[in-house]
């Protein structure tokens, strides 16, 4: 009796449960919700840049702490309504990152030591802002293409530090000397042909170059061609990767329980001559059982019960 007691409650839970997340779900993918949360980060974001005015924020302090307020309760009832709308399916929630940015987004605007520290709480704030890459997915994609093309970012940090290691050194044994000012330390060097890599005031060092050695000429131009164009080139061609990657992915269907995509145009007649002849071979299968019934009958009455003769 109690298990099929316990056994009524839970069938009794789940209905209820997906009713729950069937109406936040209906609530969340509402043009007016996105529109609105939308609009409250826009808001959050003024808000953050007016109080940067001293004026405004001696004469209002208490207004605009209370829209900070009105803010955090807005994107905490939006974080909720998500939340709910993965009731029946939790995991699928955790499961995006740009969930799990907001949820920590909105937590960590609760935590004792951040509502104590202004610094953090003012940065927190700010992060709220890059949730504006939710409603815009053209944004999405280029922060997505610009996680993705960190390792090869790191790469190229890697040989751009050795290439300006290398021509920091050989500068400091050619120019030291001459041009302590750029090339005294092997941090000034450094330093200089990091600015040089921007190709900005590159014709004034090579005019201080030449009163030194004409192969200073050589030594510039390998390291602009090196520095400025290949590697440079290197890293748009790893962005641009990552960039395709990052809309292919975006293209990519939905998870397992959300609301899958619509076919394309040229793909609904396909999928109707595909639906036509599933039903076609059920009723060939049911008909062809209906025949069968009674010729497995007719057979059982022509066998011989056992004991009897033929």
């Amino acid at each position: 009796m109690s298990d099929h007691h316990g056994h009524g409650a839970g069938v009794a839970v789940r209905p209820a449960r997906q009713e729950l997340a069937g109406l936040c779900r209906t609530i969340t993918e509402a043009r007016w919700f996105a529109l609105t949360v939308f609009g409250v980060i826009v808001a959050n974001a003024a808000l953050l840049g007016l109080e940067t005015y001293s004026g405004l924020v001696a004469d209002g302090q208490r207004w605009l702490r209370l829209a900070e307020h009105t803010c955090l309760a807005a994107f905490t009832v939006e974080i909720i309504l998500r939340l709910a709308a993965h009731a029946d399916r939790p995991r699928d929630f955790f499961r995006d990152p740009w969930n799990l940015f907001d949820l920590a987004v909105v937590l960590c605007a609760f935590l004792p030591v951040v509502r104590e520290n202004t610094t953090v709480l003012r940065l927190l704030r700010l992060a709220r802002v890059l949730r504006t890459a939710r409603f815009l997915p053209q944004l999405r994609v280029v922060l997505v293409a610009i996680a993705r093309s960190l390792p090869g970012a790191l790469s190229f940090l890697l040989v751009g530090a050795l290439l300006l290691y290398v021509y920091a050194m050989v500068g400091w044994v050619f120019f030291s000397r001459h041009d302590p000012e750029h090339y005294g330390s092997i941090g000034r060097a450094v330093l200089t042909l990091f600015l040089l890599m921007t190709l900005d005031g590159i014709g004034d060092a090579v005019q201080a170059g030449l009163e030194i050695s004409r192969w200073s000429l050589l030594y510039y131009a390998s390291y602009v061609l090196l520095a400025s164009f290949v590697l440079v080139n290197v890293l748009i061609g790893v962005v641009i990767t990552s960039l395709d990657e990052a809309r292919e992915l975006e293209q990519e269907p939905q998870l397992p329980g959300s609301p899958a995509r619509s076919a394309p145009e040229d793909a609904q007649p396909l999928l109707e001559r595909i639906t036509a002849a599933r039903r076609a071979l059920d009723e060939l299968e049911r008909d062809l059982v209906q025949a069968e019934t009674p010729r497995a009958r007719e057979a059982g009455r022509m066998v011989p019960a056992p004991g009897e003769h033929p």
